[in-house]
């Protein structure tokens, strides 16, 4: 499936400010299973200076240094992509989750995509008892890896309220957890905590989900939103799966990837320093086309 995305991200400043410099995740990831066409990235007021970068996940980070002083910037993102992800078979078995942990303990490897870059816990991710013991009832001696990760992404699906009030970007799963309500990064947080608590490698993942519109009403223009999910290194053969647990799903041709790391810290959108006085208010408009849908528009 090809996409057009457009990522507007608006802020507004109640005071001028006279500095400000941004590190921007923005551009699609390059993988095995998702293309990049096209990547153009426009800031307002323009840019002193920038330059680019890819991370240490294989992400693409754009460094900005805005030196004009201004009420208001804007980051425009624009891109096509190209996301082939294969689908798993049914029944979702392969190899069993505990050969996998001991799988990822051994490895030597050192590039992007090794596992064993996402086996330890951060500040987001810490290990706790609690998170441990809840994932572990998916995850009996023997069972299949991809039929245990589903049902621990059903469960988190079941049993916490989606709830934007609840939870911010700084919050830990372990506060998610207890509340039992949050966004998708808290359900992807916690589910990271608890799959590495059992010694299986998870990262985090940033990108967008396509929304597909009911029956008969129109997709809206900017209401679709960056989505957060884990990809589960499940041995070599299969290597990295995802996982939605905000909609307790298997990853596939609707998500695109923007970065993956250990945690949202890794991984954020937007981030950087400004300097000036007063307040900030941000507006966000995000758009995920088909390709196909966009051919109807102009036909």
């Amino acid at each position: 499936m090809i996409y057009e995305l457009r990522h507007l991200t608006t802020y507004h400043y109640g005071k001028p400010v006279s500095f400000a410099r941004c590190s921007l995740r923005l551009a699609p990831r390059l993988g095995p299973d998702q293309s990049v066409t096209d990547s153009e990235l426009t800031i307002t007021p323009t840019p002193a200076r920038q330059e680019s970068h890819i991370g240490p996940f294989g992400e693409v980070v754009l460094t900005a240094t805005i030196e004009t002083p201004h009420r208001e910037l804007k980051i425009l993102a624009r891109s096509r992509v190209n996301v082939h992800r294969p689908l798993l078979p049914r029944p979702l078995n392969g190899p069993a989750w505990d050969a996998v942990r001991d799988q990822a303990f051994a490895t030597t490897r050192l590039d992007v995509g090794s596992p064993a870059h996402f086996l330890y816990p951060t500040p987001m991710t810490a290990l706790q008892p609690a998170i441990t013991a809840y994932a572990a009832a998916s995850f009996p001696p023997g069972r299949p890896v991809l039929e245990a990760a589903f049902d621990l992404t059903c469960r988190i699906r079941a049993d916490f309220a989606y709830d934007p009030k609840s939870t911010e970007v700084s919050t830990p799963a372990i506060q998610a957890f207890e509340a039992r309500r949050g966004v998708c990064q808290d359900f992807a947080h916690i589910m990271i905590s608890g799959l590495r608590g059992l010694g299986l490698p998870a990262a985090y993942v940033s990108g967008y989900l396509r929304t597909i519109p009911a029956p008969g009403k129109a997709r809206l223009e900017g209401a679709d939103a960056t989505h957060a999910w884990v990809n589960l290194w499940c041995g070599e053969a299969l290597g990295w799966v995802g996982f939605d647990p905000t909609n307790g799903l298997v990853v596939a041709g609707d998500h695109i990837i923007l970065a993956v790391g250990r945690d949202y810290a890794d991984v954020a959108p937007i981030g950087g320093v400004v300097l000036g006085p007063g307040g900030q208010t941000i507006d966000v408009a995000v758009d995920v086309i088909p390709l196909e849908e966009q051919a109807l528009r102009i036909g």
